[in-house]
């Protein structure tokens, strides 16, 4: 087993660049704002840039089947830079949730779809569901796939849904086309409209089974891949935050000195900058271990969930509040980062679930 390494290669550094490139150039904050205004605002071009230009939507998937072969450090990466633009592409819930699904079912006829941008999927399930809890809530019969899930995650512009389906011996895989009759989807008015979500009801539907019977493993391998790379979006969230803050107490006068000089705030820059940098150690090393195929890959990701979820909603907080009046208002950037951590927290799972979570893994006995 290989050991731990939280550095950043050159490749990396090099795919950061890039991304931070695109969403600069396409991605800029007061064009992600108009999503509240207008709902329907398209995207679609930064995503198809994302996913086919620069090749990160196969990030995660072999190179035989059309994809980067890359590993979870990469996917880690550019999460990092979704969540310091805030940016509404569906990578989470296609390059990473339905692809890893689809992946480890082993299915492998929609896989290149994904991989190359042409299509995009979404897993249906609630995106509150964290690792190992889910339930499937559609079930499959003579007539088709009939059933209803809430809250998930990339539904309404997905091509292709992966449900998991409570079938006769157990839990299967089936995917089936957003545009097939019987397939109702509906969106849903979120805090955060950067990552829409949707309740979608199936009636009756002819869908494909994909897995081998691997249905239970394939859900569990993506929820819990979801949450490894979800904790380095929160910390792209909350560098973000801190960043800016830093750059507007300097420059934010009052009596006649910046306000970056007075004690309070300070102390309390610091203590964010502690927790800032201890979240993105913590997000690295969840990447790390799941890249490598350590078996401490559920400690780490449940770690890295309980408090980089914090972290993210604290800086948010902060930075709104260091910024004043200006930083509350509709066209000022802050509040879409503070949308988008809150929304977070309760994605793949809240805090107390994971920490709950990590004392079963750890066998911490209850009260301690």
């Amino acid at each position: 087993m290989s050991t731990a390494n939280l550095l950043y290669t050159d490749t990396e550094d090099a795919l950061r660049d890039s991304v931070r490139r695109l969403f600069a150039d396409r991605c800029k904050p007061e064009a992600v704002v108009a999503l509240y205004d207008h709902p329907d605002a398209d995207f679609t071009d930064v995503w198809k840039t994302l996913a086919a230009e620069l090749g990160l939507a196969g990030l995660l998937v072999p190179e035989s089947l059309g994809g980067a072969g890359a590993s979870s450090r990469e996917a880690a990466v550019v999460m990092e830079e979704i969540g310091r633009a805030v940016a509404p592409v569906p990578f989470l819930s296609s390059a990473v949730l339905a692809t890893v699904a689809l992946l480890h079912a082993g299915e492998t006829a929609t896989l290149p779809s994904l991989a190359d941008g042409s299509a995009t999927g979404a897993l249906t399930v609630p995106l509150s569901t964290p690792p190992g809890a889910h339930a499937a809530t559609v079930r499959v019969d003579a007539s088709g796939l009939t059933g209803r899930v809430s809250s998930v995650a990339g539904a309404s512009t997905a091509d292709v849904l992966v449900v998991p389906v409570s079938g006769p011996d157990g839990l299967e895989l089936h995917t089936v086309s957003r545009a097939t009759p019987g397939v109702r989807v509906t969106p849903v008015l979120s805090l955060d409209m950067t990552r829409p979500i949707a309740d979608v009801e199936f009636s009756a539907v002819a869908a494909n089974r994909v897995d081998k019977g691997s249905a239970e493993d394939a859900v569990a391998e993506a929820l819990l891949c979801g949450a490894v790379l979800l904790a380095s979006e929160q910390v792209g969230v909350a560098q973000w935050c801190l960043e800016t803050t830093l750059g507007y107490v300097k420059e934010r006068k009052q009596f006649g000195r910046a306000v970056g000089s007075f004690q309070a705030l300070k102390h309390r820059l610091a203590d964010l900058w502690l927790d800032v940098s201890s979240a993105g150690a913590t997000a690295r090393y969840a990447a790390d271990t799941y890249a490598r195929g350590d078996a401490a890959t559920p400690i780490a990701a449940a770690v890295a969930q309980s408090y980089c979820s914090d972290v993210a909603v604290h800086a948010a907080e902060e930075c709104i509040q260091q910024h004043g009046g200006i930083g509350m208002t509709w066209e000022y950037p802050a509040h879409l980062y503070l949308k988008r951590a809150k929304s977070d927290q309760l994605a793949l799972g809240t805090a107390y679930r994971h920490r709950a979570r990590l004392a079963e893994l750890i066998d911490l006995p209850p009260g301690r």
